[in-house]
């Protein structure tokens, strides 16, 4: 084998996401051969001596891919505070599997679970813009200039949110259904923009993240993904891209400097 950088091998062993394993290393919890691992070091996992918190990582034959219809109430994540169950409590399959992403507990729908940590990372980095898509109820009735301010973007935390699409569903006694596609997931992001446009999220259930559907799949349901859909979600993964920078344009030259130019030029 080739040597890879600590961080991708332990998200390919199945210990955590990518962005994860980076905290773990900074935290010296990961040796490589007797010494401490440091961010960009690599190595070769099929000759290096690699340990998270002194248990040597074993790389997985296989991967398993989850889609599991996370309900209301319940913590994507481990809950160190003990308040709410976990979503990795309702899948009954022994070993490390970890949420590709994450929902807040009263939000719902797809939540994927995977020890693929490569698969993840590419997943839910917010650079490769794959869309997710929710089903929103919002209190009221918007109109069509909030929707296309939601739509632009709007300011959290001192930076616009990236342009995203809304369509109208329908009206109803409670509140208006919309379906919103994001290409990043910040934290609470639904959730803090509908309350910063007065009009609160009242439900929120993910139905799609890439080409993976939620489906009639039930409330607390789980399933592995078929083989089919593991293909097309590498090949997904595989053609994207992470959008390059814009280059800025420089300003529009005065005519003082552009006589001044011009004048270098003849010289």
């Amino acid at each position: 084998m080739t040597e890879e950088r600590v961080q991708k091998i332990m998200a390919q062993a199945g210990i955590a996401s990518r962005r994860k394993c980076e905290e773990i290393i900074e935290q010296k919890r990961v040796t490589v051969n007797g010494k401490i691992a440091t961010l960009g070091m690599k190595a070769d996992a099929s000759r290096d001596d690699i340990r998270v918190d002194g248990t040597r990582l074993q790389t997985p034959e296989m991967f398993d891919y989850i889609m599991l219809n996370k309900p209301r109430g319940v913590i994507s994540d481990e809950d160190v505070g003990g308040n709410w169950p976990a979503a990795r409590e309702l899948i009954p399959i022994e070993g490390r599997l970890y949420p590709v992403g994450r929902l807040d507990v009263q939000s719902e729908g797809l939540l994927l679970f995977t020890n693929d940590g490569d698969l993840a990372h590419k997943l839910t980095h917010p650079r490769y813009e794959h869309p997710k898509i929710y089903r929103v109820l919002v209190a009221g009735n918007p109109t069509e200039k909030t929707l296309d301010a939601w739509r632009r973007g709007i300011t959290l935390d001192g930076k616009r949110t990236l342009p995203c699409s809304i369509e109208r569903v329908q009206k109803t006694k409670d509140g208006t259904w919309l379906e919103i596609t994001l290409k990043e997931g910040r934290k609470r992001q639904i959730r803090r923009v509908a309350s910063v446009l007065e009009h609160p999220a009242l439900s929120i259930e993910r139905t799609a993240i890439g080409p993976l559907k939620l489906g009639n799949l039930p409330s607390g349901g789980w399933r592995r993904l078929t083989e089919e859909e593991v293909s097309v979600l590498k090949k997904t993964l595989r053609q994207s891209r992470p959008p390059q920078k814009r280059q800025r344009r420089p300003p529009p030259q005065s005519n003082r400097q552009r006589k001044s130019s011009s004048s270098k030029k003849r010289n």
